[in-house]
């Protein structure tokens, strides 16, 4: 789990799409804290300590603490929007979370142990049928990542999620089959035109 950090917000008495665009020319963002059964609190955020966490990685996997006017809340990132031609952060949703909290979390997923992988070492290519697993997991034993040890795997192997280290009480959200995240395949289908074209040119 990454290392939790803090962010100190204000409540928002107004909402709405003008209120928003006033914020964000003060450098503000207009958030939404929901959950644990209490009413959605409207706040708002400082866009420079926002975009900084979301570009530092792990930010949607990453429990956090928001300091509202000297109130405490633990959080955890749902949704975040961005400007799609600046990238500006526009808005952001999070999640009340308590201790003991079952979240449902996309963790992405990397691959490690490629050069001892026999099929990718004969021309065969990784196919990444998941870059992301959503798991249901303790809101306090996140992970930042599931790894994969392609280690020993060859040409039509495949990594169901069975394959797959989990923590300690998570569980994939989808339950009801062995899923594939990710296959090992051969180039055979490339080879084939390559050789028709080959051959061509030698009857010609």
């Amino acid at each position: 789990m990454s290392e939790t950090y803090e962010l100190k917000a204000e409540t928002r008495d107004r909402v709405g799409k003008g209120s928003s665009r006033e914020l964000r020319r003060n450098g503000l963002i207009p958030a939404v804290i929901y959950g644990d059964k209490q009413p959605p609190l409207s706040i708002a955020l400082s866009t420079k300590d926002v975009t900084m966490k979301i570009h530092a990685g792990g930010f949607m996997t990453t429990v956090a603490t928001i300091d509202v006017n000297g109130e405490k809340i633990r959080v955890l990132p749902k949704d975040y929007q961005l400007d799609p031609v600046r990238d500006f952060t526009m808005h952001v949703d999070f999640l009340r979370v308590s201790k003991g909290s079952q979240v449902s979390v996309q963790v992405p997923v990397h691959f490690e142990n490629e050069e001892k992988s026999p099929g990718l070492k004969q021309g065969g290519a990784l196919n990444i049928v998941r870059h992301e697993v959503e798991l249901n997991v303790s809101a306090d034993n996140i992970p930042e990542s599931l790894t994969v040890d392609l280690t020993g795997l060859k040409i039509g192997d495949t990594v169901h999620i069975s394959n797959v280290k989990l923590p300690a009480g998570a569980t994939p959200v989808i339950a009801d089959r062995d899923f594939t995240v990710a296959t090992i395949t051969g180039r055979t289908q490339e080879a084939e035109p390559t050789e028709e074209a080959e051959g061509g040119e030698e009857e010609a």
